[in-house]
C-alpha cells in the first residue's frame, strides 16, 4: 500500500505466482488486512528462518510439539507503532477486528457458525488438499524451503511427498467442501457467501484454502476449473467475489 505501513506482515514465499504469496494461512490473513484497508508491508521469510525471527520479534507459538519443543508458523503481523505481535490467522483477524472495527470480519450473533466453518476447512478440509498439492507446493517453493518442507511434509504424512497427487484424491478434498456448501444453501442466505449475505471471516477461511490451490495450482489447470464447479460453482463465485482483494501490499501493483 502506498501509505506509510501501520504493519510488518511476515509470509513465506513461492515462485508459481507472480507476487510470491500462495499460503492458505497467510492468504487468510492478507485477504483480511486488504479488505480492512489496513496499510502493510510483506516481509517475506522462509521455512527454516520462521522459529528464528518469531522468537526475536517476540511473536508468540502456535503449537508445542510432543517433546516440548515451541511451534512456530506464519502468518505473523507485528504493529510497527505499538511493537504487538500476533500469530495465527484466526488470532490475527480478531485483534484486526478489534484494533479496525470496519468493515467487520465477525458480524454479531455468527460467531458460532464462522468458528464452524473455520473448524471445518482446518481440519476436514486440510488434510486431503493439502495432500493432493504437496508435490506441486515444493516444486514452487525457494530452494532455502524446499528441504525443510520435504522433511517435516514426510513426518506429518508418513509417505514421500511423491506418493501423493493422484487424480482421485480430489475426490476426498470435493466431498470435504460439499458438507460446508450444503450448510450455506441450507442458511438460504446468499449462493456465494457462507455466513450471511455478505462476506464474513467464514469467507475469509473458505477464500485462503482455494486461493491456496489456485496459486499452486494455476488458474487455467483442468483441477483448477473443475474446484471452481464443484457444489453449483459456489466456490468460483466465491474466489470471483475476493478477487478485488486478491493482491499483494498495494492494489495498485495489480492481483495477485
Amino acid at each position: 500500500m502506498s501509505e506509510q505501513p501501520l504493519y510488518i506482515f511476515y509470509d513465506i514465499p513461492g515462485t508459481k505466482t507472480k507476487y510470491l504469496a500462495w499460503s492458505p494461512s497467510t492468504w487468510k490473513t492478507r485477504l483480511a488486512l486488504n479488505y480492512k484497508g489496513v496499510p502493510y508491508k510483506t516481509e517475506w521469510v522462509e521455512y527454516p528462518d520462521v522459529a528464528a525471527l518469531a522468537e526475536r520479534i517476540g511473536a508468540p507459538h502456535t503449537s508445542v510439539g510432543s517433546d516440548g519443543t515451541l511451534k512456530y508458523t506464519a502468518p505473523i503481523l507485528r504493529n510497527v507503532r505499538t511493537g504487538t505481535v500476533v500469530s495465527d490467522s484466526y488470532k490475527i483477524a480478531e485483534a484486526l477486528e478489534r484494533d479496525h472495527p470496519e468493515p467487520p470480519l465477525f458480524p454479531p450473533g455468527r460467531e458460532d457458525d464462522i468458528a464452524a466453518v473455520d473448524y471445518a476447512f482446518n481440519n476436514e478440509v486440510s488434510t486431503p488438499l493439502v495432500g493432493v498439492l504437496l508435490v506441486p507446493i515444493h516444486d514452487q517453493l525457494n530452494e532455502a524451503s524446499k528441504s525443510y518442507f520435504r522433511k517435516t511434509r514426510e513426518s506429518a504424512f508418513g509417505a514421500p511427498l511423491e506418493s501423493f497427487g493422484k487424480p482421485e484424491e480430489w475426490i476426498a478434498v470435493r466431498d470435504t467442501l460439499a458438507p460446508i456448501a450444503a450448510a450455506a444453501d441450507a442458511r438460504g442466505e446468499s449462493d456465494t457467501f457462507l455466513v450471511g449475505k455478505t462476506e464474513t471471516y467464514a469467507d475469509f477461511v473458505a477464500a485462503g484454502w482455494l486461493v491456496f490451490a489456485r496459486s499452486v495450482l494455476g488458474a487455467d489447470t483442468p483441477e483448477w476449473k473443475e474446484v471452481e464447479k464443484w457444489d453449483g460453482g459456489r466456490w468460483g463465485r466465491l474466489v470471483r467475489a475476493f478477487k478485488k482483494w486478491d493482491y499483494v501490499d498495494d492494489p495498485s501493483q495489480g492481483l495477485a
